[in-house]
């Protein structure tokens, strides 16, 4: 039997138009309800999956590149994922539901009751994907944003500050015996007072403690500030690396040495890698697929530059695709590892945009690790090799149709479990717990 793995969903458009741009449109779904999604993750839930993590940006970008966010739903409109969650629970009894919060949005006291509030009602299933994104500060005051590491600080204090109200409720303050008419004792709560850099308020918290923990906190952010943030205080690293046995053993040791540093141990933060895998029938059609791509024509170049001038925030489609890309088009609020990304190994001063472009539509295969086009049971071979140098489990990248959650697990999750790799049955405790297990 090989080594069990934890596996988790990205769901990585976000709460929003889905089905937008495929075929499977026509399945007549409305991405603005919860059938759609409540239909997904009991699928989820029945293949032993872990947790679903849902991405989020509050914003749709700056007023001079809205129309490039929209204009194929790639960058929007979504709506709020921490809104959808308790659809989620009900429709679900193992599942971890992790939407995407951002520190800016939501005051500390605030977040630490609403949050508390799902963690009891989902019988503490709750996650929260925190991220530091300042490309939507103008939304939530007038104070100019931090900077990078100061985005970091701010969440540091942020979550700090949550963690301390979900504290003060200490043991034995939560009395709740009718024999006794006694269902509290306040002389005990802690009474919390932060004056910090970015907040200031009072505790203690209106909500009752927890019982099986608090909300697992998951974290995304690569660079070395972003891997000190997880390896204090996230019990899952959303991580993004070439699946090779270097890179993975480095990553590993980067993110539990932060941890390490922090006070905490290596088995205290589970390190998910995010993969997009396309499931085909055979050996042979995984071969059609990865040939016909490479060639990109010009319907395929252009979608990728759509995709990637809402993500860059910067119109690629209006530049000329057979000159050299001139990086002065880029602005300060792109960042360089986006742009570095979006170039690759090619040299910017003298490839074609087109090349560019059609790089990002060119496929690869499963079976020689040069990209992830295969059949079930070779993505399940490549998830072996990951459990073999240690690794703690994956992220499936993509939406939440029902068609693509059913396309990439019908055949893979009885391979996985045949094979000892995905669990079969989940443990009592909520979602820590079930991180924990293994």
């Amino acid at each position: 039997m090989s080594r069990p793995q934890h596996f988790g969903w990205f769901l990585a458009r976000g709460f929003g138009p889905h089905g937008w741009g495929h075929p499977y449109l026509d399945w007549n779904y409305r991405w603005t309800e919860p059938a759609l999604y409540q239909e997904s993750v009991r699928a989820l839930e029945q293949a032993g999956f872990d947790l679903l993590i849902i991405e989020d940006a509050p914003s749709l970008g700056s007023p001079a590149t809205i129309d490039l966010r929209v204009r194929q739903a790639f960058g929007g409109p979504k709506h709020d994922p921490l809104l959808l969650a308790p659809y989620l629970f009900a429709a679900t009894q193992h599942l971890g539901i992790v939407p995407t919060v951002n520190p800016a949005a939501y005051l500390p006291y605030t977040a630490a009751r609403q949050f508390a509030t799902l963690q009891h009602l989902s019988g503490h299933r709750l996650g929260l994907n925190v991220v530091t994104d300042t490309g939507s500060a103008r939304h939530f005051g007038t104070t100019p944003p931090p900077g990078h590491d100061g985005a970091y600080d701010r969440a540091e204090e942020w979550l700090a500050g949550i963690r301390a109200l979900w504290n003060s409720w200490p043991d034995g303050a939560l009395i709740a015996d009718p024999a006794r008419g006694r269902y509290a004792d306040g002389t005990l709560l802690e009474h919390v007072q932060h004056r910090g850099e970015y907040y200031g308020f009072d505790g203690p918290l209106n909500a009752l403690p927890f019982t099986d923990g608090e909300p697992v906190i998951v974290s995304p952010g690569g660079s070395g500030r972003g891997l000190g943030f997880a390896g204090a205080n996230s019990g899952v690293q959303l991580a993004l690396a070439p699946l090779d046995r270097e890179s993975i053993t480095a990553y590993r040791a980067r993110i539990h040495a932060a941890a390490v540093e922090a006070g905490r141990t290596a088995e205290d933060i589970k390190i998910l890698f995010a993969i997009q895998p396309v499931i085909v029938s055979s050996p042979e059609e995984a071969d059609r697929v990865v040939a016909a791509s490479r060639n990109p024509d010009d319907a395929a170049i252009a979608y990728i530059a759509e995709k990637q001038s809402s993500d860059l925030e910067t119109d690629l489609t209006a530049l000329d695709p057979d000159a050299p890309l001139d990086l002065s088009v880029f602005g300060g609020h792109v960042s360089q590892g986006s742009i570095a990304r979006l170039v690759g190994k090619h040299d910017v001063h003298t490839t074609p945009l087109r090349t560019i472009l059609a790089a990002h539509a060119r496929l690869g295969r499963i079976s020689d690790r040069t990209g992830f086009v295969g059949t079930a049971g070779e993505f399940a071979d490549l998830i072996e090799e990951l459990g073999e140098w240690g690794n703690d489990g994956v992220l499936i990248w993509g939406d939440l149709h029902p068609v693509t959650v059913h396309r990439i697990l019908d055949e893979l999750v009885p391979i996985l479990r045949r094979r000892g790799i995905l669990r079969s049955e989940y443990v009592s405790g909520g979602l820590g717990a079930n991180l924990q297990a293994f």
